[in-house]
């Protein structure tokens, strides 16, 4: 039998979530191999992601190894896929999302307000520092970088009062109690796709339809509206973008943001219309937080 080849990160997070595709699979009878690939962003940890070129430097070997045809699917944090993809390759299924929201992990288990003025909060997320300050201009934020394990040790070795996280990463690991607080989206809105899986083959009938039966498409048209609003913007802008979808019934509601990296400035608006129209709705929103004064963030793009 011939055996499907997966290929991730060697992060814990990333291992996990492998391994659910490749149990899913075999529960199907298919035969399947996870393949460790070492990305840009896991080789530079000392290095900003931003100084790395941002999107893309946690999927391109990934990427290149799809296309070369050494691996047969990738599984990705979506929110960590640029909203171009390299030709050949599609995302074929996107499985039921998990918890999009950020959390605030303390280390003395003291909420986000209860925080002393000048309290460090460690991130390596500009989306996460800007929205953040602009809510608490008092609080100090420390760049930090690293997996879930390395971000959770760095909160007591760097003698850090909190850090911020993703709700999915930490439930994917089974780390949910270590969780201070759920960050309402007014405080800090996610990221595009994040809590979302995209699992991406070549262009080629057998690899795309061995994960059909994983795809989730409720949770495929929030990601659409989310990257469309994305791509309006820039795809991969070196600025705080944040943006999340939910659907209520026939109706996409979706929020979206852009900051400038010290929260001095912040742009927010929401849009809502029907669920078949989610590309149309992202690329409205982004336009209107353009007029609103987000395009003079992005350099007038």
């Amino acid at each position: 039998m011939t055996t499907l080849k997966i290929g991730s990160r060697g992060s814990a997070l990333a291992l996990v979530q492998a391994e659910w595709v490749r149990r899913k699979l075999e529960e199907r009878g298919l035969n399947v191999e996870i393949i460790v690939i070492k990305t840009s962003g896991d080789r530079f940890v000392d290095r900003t992601i931003q100084s790395l070129g941002g999107k893309g430097i946690f999927t391109k070997e990934i990427e290149d190894a799809l296309l070369s045809g050494e691996i047969d699917l990738a599984v990705h944090s979506m929110k960590d896929l640029p909203t171009e993809l390299p030709e050949g390759l599609v995302i074929a299924a996107v499985s039921v999302r998990e918890d999009p929201r950020d959390v605030l992990v303390s280390r003395k288990n003291i909420p986000l307000n209860a925080l002393q003025k000048g309290a460090q909060i460690g991130t390596g997320s500009l989306r996460r520092k800007s929205q953040i300050l602009n809510y608490r201009s008092d609080l100090v934020m420390v760049p930090i970088r690293g997996n879930v394990d390395t971000r959770l040790k760095k909160l007591f070795e760097q003698e850090l009062d909190a850090i911020v996280l993703a709700a999915a990463g930490l439930k994917r690991l089974g780390r949910e109690d270590r969780i201070t607080e759920y960050l309402t989206p007014d405080i800090c809105l996610s990221a595009v796709a994040q809590g979302a899986l995209a699992i991406e083959t070549r262009d080629d009938v057998p690899s795309r339809q061995s994960v059909a039966f994983l795809h989730h498409d409720p949770s495929f048209i929030e990601v659409t509206a989310e990257r469309a609003f994305l791509r309006k913007l820039g795809g991969g802008c070196h600025l705080p973008v944040a943006a999340r979808a939910f659907i209520d019934g026939e109706l996409l509601n979706l929020t979206g943001m852009v900051a400038e990296p010290d929260g001095g400035r912040l742009c927010r608006d929401r849009i809502a219309g029907p669920k078949g129209q989610a590309p149309a709705l992202g690329t409205e929103l982004a336009e209107r937080l353009i007029r609103a004064g987000a395009g003079e963030m992005l350099g007038g793009s």
